[in-house]
């Protein structure tokens, strides 16, 4: 049996608290509605609610325990409780615990685009080297680093997390608190660029990421990307050993070559002297590219390089990150590529190239349903217009266009591209409903703030009753 990962007397001892009651917790919960039976619950406040009017839900779902920081009424007398003088406090004390007793090699992953795909290959390819915890989803801010390090299992060989931020000074804090062994940077492009006076501000804020590394840690960095020298210099003020992967020829992760097909890759990469050859089950060369790193990680983690590329056979897309689905359509089918999630200039390109690649069936189309992409700042125009000539480019035939900025992009299209602008998803999705046909690849993307995960919602519904 694995130890547990908290009792009432190492929570008690982690957050100076008081506690009541006899309890061991298999895992860690911020919230009532998805916390599995045996977890902690810890009762945050947040700008619209307060975890303490949601402790009774946890304990009906079968919490562990409640850690809070006043009285809850309606608990029966002796409650499994942990008392503290501040519940978010408590949780970060938690994480810094179970850091401090972890034996784990720790990865930190942020860059501008591509930290949670390349957050999930990680796991994926260290768990070939031993036990392996991973942040699950876009746990990446000032609530889900510390909620994923206090999951953090005592007896893992691996810990993977994933660093976000979109203004200066937010890495800081989280690296500090992680405590790195290897720090990656995924890439640096202009995203959140209205929070930033330019894209080197951006790897600047980036590179805090080294702030917390440990000593002796190693910085694995995009060495095809224009910042490198800047984050190299920033990652030897530490010291760090600098691993980088890239195309280029003095790359440490070297892409010999990649075969990119629709339904994912071929890649030869070079670690140093040693050829891998492997496997990605997912398609465009962004996925490559993060495959080396993922590789530049492990290797500087001490994991076995070749298992971990043999591992990445077996990766799936996050959700909303590029994941595939085939869908009965009105007595034909189409292809649904759902990269919802976010979106950025890169993100938008790479995605577009992914469904260039995609052939669709007959009497079918290539068809993108695109959203703004947010916090550009005064460039978003710009940004937003340059994305026609990789539609283009891509032979995309139709283009379905959800919000205000992206209003330049449609201007600068053919008419005959313009499937139609409208300022909401939900008014933009029966119109897109309406016009698509079988034989049809759709690419759905957005940045999150528009909502275009309903598009892939009412898509994947309309398929269940198209089937019926």
């Amino acid at each position: 049996m694995p130890p547990p990962l908290w009792t009432e007397t190492s929570a008690a001892a982690a957050t100076d608290g008081k506690a009541a009651g006899s309890w061991v917790a298999s895992g860690v919960s911020i919230d009532s509605r998805t916390l599995r039976a045996g977890e902690l619950f810890v009762a945050l406040r947040g700008p619209h609610r307060d975890g303490h009017d949601f402790v009774r839900a946890a304990f009906a779902r079968g919490a562990a325990a409640a850690v809070v920081d006043r009285d809850v009424a309606g608990l029966p007398p002796g409650a499994p409780l942990l008392r503290v003088a501040d519940t978010f406090a408590a949780l970060r004390a938690l994480a810094a615990a179970a850091r401090r007793r972890s034996r784990a090699r720790i990865i930190a992953v942020t860059g501008s685009v591509g930290k949670t795909g390349t957050k999930e290959a990680l796991a994926v390819a260290l768990s070939a080297s031993g036990p392996t915890a991973a942040a699950a989803g876009s746990l990446n801010n000032h609530w889900g680093v510390p909620l994923s390090l206090a999951r953090l299992p005592p007896d893992a060989a691996y810990g993977v997390f994933e660093l976000g931020m979109n203004h200066p000074g937010e890495i800081a804090a989280l690296t500090r608190l992680v405590r790195p062994h290897v720090a990656v940077i995924t890439t640096v492009e202009p995203v959140h660029l209205g929070f930033f006076p330019s894209v080197e501000a951006i790897a600047d804020a980036k590179a805090e990421i080294f702030i917390g590394l440990e000593p002796g840690g190693a910085a694995v960095l995009y060495r095809d990307n224009p910042h490198y020298e800047r984050l190299a210099a920033a990652a030897r003020r530490r010291p760090a050993a600098i691993v980088s992967f890239g195309a280029a020829a003095d790359a440490a992760v070297r892409l010999v070559d990649c075969l990119l097909r629709p339904d994912g890759s071929a890649v030869v990469a070079a670690l140093r002297d040693t050829v891998l050859r492997y496997e990605l089950p997912l398609p465009g060369r962004h996925w490559v590219m993060n495959s080396l790193a993922v590789l530049a990680a492990a290797h500087a983690a001490g994991a076995d390089p070749a298992r971990a590329a043999a591992a990445l056979a077996g990766l799936t897309a996050p959700a909303g990150r590029g994941r595939r689905h085939e869908l009965p359509w009105h007595g034909g089918r189409l292809v649904l590529i759902d990269e919802s999630y976010n979106a950025s200039p890169a993100s938008m390109r790479a995605a577009l190239a992914v469904l260039a690649a995609i052939p669709p069936w007959p009497g079918g189309r290539r068809i993108a349903v695109l959203g703004d992409m947010c916090e550009l700042g005064e460039q978003s125009p710009r940004f937003h217009r340059e994305l026609a000539a990789p539609i283009l480019e891509a032979a995309i035939d139709l283009v379905f266009l959800v919000g205000s900025e992206i209003a330049a992009l449609y201007e600068a299209l053919p008419e005959d591209r313009r499937g139609g602008l409208w300022r909401s998803v939900d008014e933009a999705i029966p119109m897109v409903l309406a016009r698509l046909r079988p034989g049809d690849v759709v690419t759905v993307k957005g940045s999150h703030g528009v909502g275009m995960g309903r598009v892939v919602e009412r898509l994947c519904a309309e398929s269940a009753g198209s089937e019926s």
